[in-house]
């Protein structure tokens, strides 16, 4: 056996031994990576790679940052795991961190292994804090792949797990570009969109409800990005009718948005926050909970029903005390806001006018997605929702050809680069971009 593996290349022996996620087994070719720094991936074969995914929007400080790595091989020269029910400084330390650049009132940091057992534990905690079932989540929207974080998700992945039965409702969330609520102005869409959420609000019954989850700017399902109020609505109808507002920043959190967590940008404070991929930039899994006062304090005498085995490893929590640190000290959250605004904002908006496939540009700090449509009239989009076209696999193509990874998601191209890209590597990707699109272009129907 050990021979005929010998004998296979090495993408050969990764398809024939490992179970790929989200994936037909017998479609997928990976790429086969050899080694990576900073914002470029080195495929085994040699070929450089510009990142405008960040693998899965997660590597916010790039790849290798020499701190982190350095921090991470001192921890497990001094204590590489000990179980949860022990103290230790890198764990209390990262709490103390993540709890500094969180909301006003923020208590305590419940530690998980990633972003999908930060919404689980949310969840559970806001129900038993509650007393209440149900979980109000939107439509287009990705919370995780357990059970109740894919219940949760309003996209099509939910489709082939969903129970039915997990006192999930799903509501739409505004976004104007393809409004469900017939708006023609951010103003309308966002009074639109309250009044659609009060209502849902109403007819479940609000003593039922234990909490509205909604990701802060919803990431892999388009980073629709909210309109001015919308968030404090929210706020307000959980404060009226007494709902827990969970905040998922698991995608958005820690300087994806140019902010330590996307909901500063809006002003308004949640009751619990879901974070996980930049927290350390997945270096070591990591994710966890912010709880405030109130709810912590539920459990000051009531026994906490969950933990993992691994919460607050101390190589995942050492980690993430030096990204926090290496952000802070580098100005990297401050670079993706001004990436934002000074390059990537005004160059996809240039973009959009040398391709009329480019229906719609939205996003801030390092976070855009470009909303691609066969026709910007009726904004039909270049892909099915929930499924690819020969458009899309094209692009890919063109990508790989540019030698460029990007994150597409249906209809979607969504330009996502580590937090601490350079101007001149965000103009590069820009460029690489454009000639990209030009493969594409073939496919617009509408009028110019």
């Amino acid at each position: 056996m050990a021979t005929n593996r010998d004998e296979r290349t090495s993408v050969e022996r990764e398809k024939a031994s490992v179970f790929h996620s989200w994936s037909a087994q017998s479609t997928i070719n990976p790429l086969m990576v050899k080694s990576a720094k900073g914002v470029y991936v080195t495929a085994e074969d040699g070929t450089e790679f510009l990142d405008f995914s960040s693998q899965l929007v997660n590597t916010n400080i790039g790849h290798q940052h020499p701190s982190v790595v350095a921090a991470i091989q001192e921890q497990a020269g001094i204590l590489a795991t000990i179980a949860p029910q022990h103290g230790y400084e890198a764990r209390y330390l990262a709490a103390e961190m993540i709890l500094d650049r969180s909301f006003d009132g923020a208590e305590k940091v419940f530690f998980t292994n990633g972003g999908t057992e930060a919404v689980e534990h949310a969840v559970r905690m806001a129900r038993l804090h509650t007393g209440r079932p149900k979980i109000l989540s939107a439509y287009r929207s990705y919370h995780g792949a357990t059970a109740t974080s894919i219940n949760l998700t309003g996209d099509p992945r939910r489709w082939p797990s969903d129970s039915a039965s997990s006192g999930v409702v799903h509501f739409f969330g505004p976004f104007l570009y393809r409004s469900e609520f017939f708006a023609t102005t951010e103003q309308e869409e966002c009074e639109r969109a309250l009044q659609h959420l009060e209502n849902t609000i109403l007819f479940e019954g609000p003593p039922t409800i234990a909490a509205i989850i909604l990701e802060t700017v919803p990431g892999t399902a388009g980073i629709m990005t909210p309109p001015a109020g919308y968030l404090a609505g929210v706020r307000e109808l959980c404060d009226r009718f007494g709902i827990v507002y969970i905040a998922d920043e698991v995608m958005a959190g820690f300087g994806r948005t140019g902010n330590w967590f996307a909901y500063q940008e809006y002003g308004v404070a949640p009751d619990l926050v879901a974070f996980a991929k930049g927290v350390n930039s997945g270096y070591v899994p990591l994710g966890g909970v912010v709880l405030n006062k109130a709810i912590s304090d539920t459990f000051n005498d009531r026994v906490y029903p969950g933990g993992l085995t691994y919460s607050g490893h101390p190589l995942a929590t050492a980690t993430a005390v030096a990204t926090i640190t290496a952000m802070e000290d580098e100005g990297i959250v401050k670079n993706a806001k001004r990436i934002g605004d000074e390059i990537l904002r005004p160059g996809l908006l240039e973009l959009q006018k040398r391709h009329a496939i480019i229906g719609d540009v939205r996003g801030l700090g390092v976070f855009f997605a470009l909303d691609l449509v066969s026709d910007r009239a009726t904004k039909e989009p270049l892909a099915p929702y929930g499924g690819t076209s020969p458009a899309m696999a094209e692009l890919l193509a063109a990508a790989k050809a540019e030698k460029m990874l990007v994150f597409v998601n249906y209809h979607r191209l969504h330009v996502v680069p580590p937090c601490t890209i350079t101007d001149e590597e965000a103009r590069d990707g820009l460029e690489r971009l454009d000639r990209i699109l030009s493969k594409i272009d073939h496919y617009y129907q509408g009028a110019v």
